[in-house]
């Protein structure tokens, strides 16, 4: 929103007085790709949908107020485009997930969407993310595709490309749409969401910025994209416009913001994407970062290496751990 432009983050934690940290324990210390071990929330009767499974075997769950999955195979296929209709969300919300089959042991936690057909990622879209990284404030979106071979699950390993010696990270809040959005008006733009979602839209600063061409080369390397643990509707955020999000790396707090500061807010990016390029149910939206990133870091900048390890969460939608190994 641009009247937030250069705003200070006022009572960017806000949102404590309604949320606890969510806990997002992802296995062992030394099993970082694992599972859901337990998951805490002071608000239980939030919708969760994650995937469980092995890559390209996922499976749709729910999670129970008790921190176990559980599976929704009998309701929907997965959690695709059908399943995030208006339709299809109200019959699972109506659901006791304690009715459900229990997933035993501690499976992968996948992505909490499908594969998507649009993966679109907004550059620079917080006014001090901005500022940090000396550019101006843009005047309409920077809208960017980020490849989909790319999509990975919350807590799978990130792997760092051949020769890359400037790998970053970028908390991000996740837009996943809910129906077909085509010239969507600003004013309706909201009734195009299903959900929110952490993503990690992992960066090669030398790539995206060094070697000519668009920043897609730098946003695009396999499992570059991280999104989960867990979808939650909209209905359940009150206001996407008043979330904070950060990142550790090594277990150094990195970025701590608050959605306050971006630039462009949640409905006018819906809206604004939907004039370029057509939205189908379960296309997700990055809606960018906040400072804190390594590439901005003074006196001199901080990339990741391999055996570094990444935690960053968004108050209420889950917490993402990813190692870094060799590509």
């Amino acid at each position: 929103m641009q009247e937030q432009v250069g705003q200070a983050v006022i009572g960017a934690f806000a949102a404590r007085a309604v949320w606890t940290r969510s806990q997002f324990i992802a296995g062992r210390s030394n099993d970082i790709g694992g599972a859901v071990k337990t998951i805490a929330c002071t608000r239980e009767d939030v919708m969760k949908l994650l995937r469980y499974g092995p890559p390209g075997a996922e499976k749709p769950g729910m999670l129970a107020n008790d921190g176990t999955i559980r599976c929704l195979s009998s309701i929907v296929r997965d959690i695709d485009g059908f399943a995030l209709s208006e339709a299809s969300l109200k019959t699972i919300a109506s659901i006791d997930p304690g009715t459900l089959p229990k997933v035993e042991g501690n499976p992968r936690i996948g992505p909490c969407i499908v594969r998507p057909v649009n993966y679109i990622c907004i550059g620079l879209n917080y006014a001090d993310h901005a500022a940090e990284t000396g550019n101006p404030i843009p005047k309409e979106p920077i809208v960017f595709l980020k490849s989909l071979s790319a999509f990975s699950g919350p807590n799978d390993d990130v792997r760092l490309p051949r020769g890359a010696t400037k790998l970053d990270w970028e908390v991000e809040l996740g837009v996943v749409i809910g129906k077909l959005s085509r010239y969507v008006p600003e004013n309706t733009a909201m009734e195009h969401v299903a959900g929110y979602c952490v993503c990690n839209d992992v960066s090669e600063r030398e790539y995206q910025l060094e070697r000519g061409g668009t920043w897609d080369k730098g946003k695009g390397c396999e499992t570059f994209g991280p999104t989960g643990p867990w979808m939650v509707t909209k209905d359940e955020v009150s206001d996407p416009q008043d979330l904070p999000l950060w990142t550790e790396v090594n277990g150094r707090r990195m970025q701590d913001g608050s959605t306050q500061t971006m630039i462009f807010g949640v409905a006018k990016l819906v809206s604004y994407v939907s004039h370029f390029i057509i939205l189908h149910p379960g296309d997700v939206i990055a809606t960018g970062t906040p400072p804190g990133v390594g590439a901005g870091l003074k006196p001199e900048p901080i990339f990741l290496k391999a055996g570094d390890v990444m935690r960053l969460g968004i108050e209420g939608l889950g917490i993402q751990t990813q190692r870094i190994v060799p590509a």
